[in-house]
């Protein structure tokens, strides 16, 4: 396995999302925690200092380089809250057009105030990106 720079460690989950000085986003981060046990049934645990994953898969990159990475995640970050939805969101339009006010990039989605979402479709999208992963590889 080739070496990243964010990798699982024994970091306390808990006293991490303590430590966010934003009440909201980390009231917020709290939710997402428990959204994601339930989902996943898989105990969280930090990667790397800031981001907080469950479950893993080894995937190779173009180079022949293997590498471990979260199922799906989330990070409380200062601007918004992070969902690490691994399989990206092209094969989620149906989801994507109902789940209300977000940004995102390949495979992170960004939620300033879960407020602005619907939360039944953010569950079915989490739902969904976790189970294309386990189909994809395996757990």
């Amino acid at each position: 396995m080739s070496n990243m720079k964010t990798v699982v460690n024994d970091g306390n989950v808990e006293e991490f999302l303590n430590s966010v000085s934003n009440t909201k986003r980390r009231e917020d981060a709290m939710f997402i925690l428990a959204m994601m046990k339930r989902i996943t049934g898989e105990q969280p645990r930090m990667w790397g200092t800031s981001i907080v994953g469950f479950g893993q898969y080894t995937y190779q990159r173009a180079d022949k380089s293997k590498h471990q990475w979260m199922v799906t995640g989330f990070s409380p970050r200062k601007q918004s809250l992070t969902i690490y939805i691994m399989p990206g969101f092209s094969a989620y339009p149906d989801l994507m057009a109902k789940l209300g006010k977000y940004k995102n990039s390949v495979s992170c989605l960004y939620i300033t105030r879960l407020e602005n979402v619907d939360l039944k479709v953010l569950e079915e999208l989490i739902k969904r990106s976790v189970n294309d992963m386990l189909a994809r590889y395996g757990n």
